[in-house]
């Protein structure tokens, strides 16, 4: 791993306002055939579309609008997205239709828009109370075109678990905060690897196993991130924010011997012959960043976190958009499922780019130096 001390040679707030305009002008343009259940066509490319990818990138955007004092411009987006989405009436509930609520939360609670309040209120009651789940009480990690029966996903503390936190912390609703540290201590029972540290993309109840014990590398990021982001979003019991710092710092400190020296990481961690991979870089990235600058991890965490983040902007072209991110990664039953997977411009891409730059912007407001 390339230790040199990382420089910053670029305009952070200039690549993020690239960024934006890349997310929103994303666009499927019918290249990808993915029927939902119901019938309806899916969409997991265009800004648009409701679904996680445009979840995680509405995300991105909600926490840069906190990063810049709750600018008018992108609270506008913000509010008009949603207004859009409300409109055109919301798709069935799943794991990853609740991805968008997690920014909506974030919005509410400076807005307290009673409407956004009642559809808050509504999507979480519907999914206490009716929510698909496996054995251990987990969500079962059903998505808009496939029901999985017996499955838990990493990807699931991101899409769901952090929506209940935030939303639970922001409303006075202790039980989603509740709720929220039993998926994240249930998945680790279940995803994290006891050889490595690292994690593992899923598990089933059906058979008893992580399928092809794939560590892949944006199912790290979800959770490298997520821990962070979990701390961040609401008032964690002290047991358990105990018991999560140290499995970050296990699964941390297995991640950064296996940073390639152009500062990224391979879509499987663990083989140096997979692709280096953008959106889980920027993942981990914002990960390492903010638990540097909460005081969870050491500084040499954030060193780590800016060599990644140089190798992220780096990856950004001419529109604002981010290269060499993997398409949507399904459960697979063996490695080479996830050294097949495609590259394409996906929100998500976009906004864990965003917010791998909004820590590196208060890394060095931190330190003093210019943007």
């Amino acid at each position: 791993m390339n230790t040199a001390s990382p420089k910053m040679p670029f305009p952070m707030h200039a690549v993020l306002d690239q960024l934006v305009t890349g997310l929103t002008h994303l666009s499927d343009e019918g290249r990808f055939d993915e029927p939902n259940l119901d019938g309806t066509a899916g969409d997991y490319i265009s800004f648009d579309s409701w679904e996680w990818p445009q979840g995680v990138g509405l995300f991105g955007i909600a926490q840069l609008w906190e990063a810049r004092d709750y600018s008018d411009d992108l609270g506008t987006l913000l509010k008009e997205w949603y207004a859009n989405a409300i409109a055109k009436g919301l798709p069935p509930q799943n794991v990853n239709t609740t991805a968008p609520m997690l920014a909506l939360a974030l919005y509410w609670d400076k807005t307290r828009d009673p409407a956004h309040g009642r559809v808050l209120d509504d999507w979480a009651n519907k999914l206490m109370a009716t929510g698909a789940r496996t054995a251990f009480d987990g969500f079962q990690h059903d998505v808009s075109d496939k029901l999985n029966d017996g499955e838990i996903w990493d990807d699931t503390l991101y899409m769901v678990a952090l929506f209940l936190a935030a939303y639970g912390q922001a409303s006075g609703r202790r039980e989603l905060v509740d709720e929220a540290e039993k998926q994240f201590l249930l998945h680790t029972q279940f995803l994290a690897d006891r050889e490595t540290g690292l994690w593992f993309h899923g598990w089933t109840f059906n058979g008893r196993h992580n399928f092809a014990n794939a560590r892949w590398a944006r199912g790290n990021a979800w959770i490298t991130a997520g821990i962070v982001d979990l701390f961040a979003l609401a008032e964690v019991s002290g047991s358990v924010r105990g018991f999560l710092a140290e499995v970050l710092k296990d699964q941390v400190n297995a991640l950064l011997p296996l940073q390639d020296k152009s500062g990224m990481w391979h879509t499987l961690l663990d083989e140096p012959d997979s692709y280096l991979e953008t959106s889980a870089t920027a993942g981990i990235a914002y990960g390492l960043l903010k638990a540097a600058r909460l005081g969870i991890g050491p500084s040499s965490w954030k060193d780590a976190g800016l060599r990644a983040l140089n190798a992220v902007v780096a990856s950004v072209d001419e529109n604002g958009v981010v290269q060499g991110v993997s398409y949507g990664t399904r459960m697979g039953h063996d490695l080479q499922h996830y050294r097949d997977i495609s590259i394409e411009p996906t929100a998500y891409g976009q906004s864990l780019a965003i917010l791998a730059l909004v820590e590196g912007c208060r890394a060095f407001e931190t330190e003093g130096q210019p943007q």
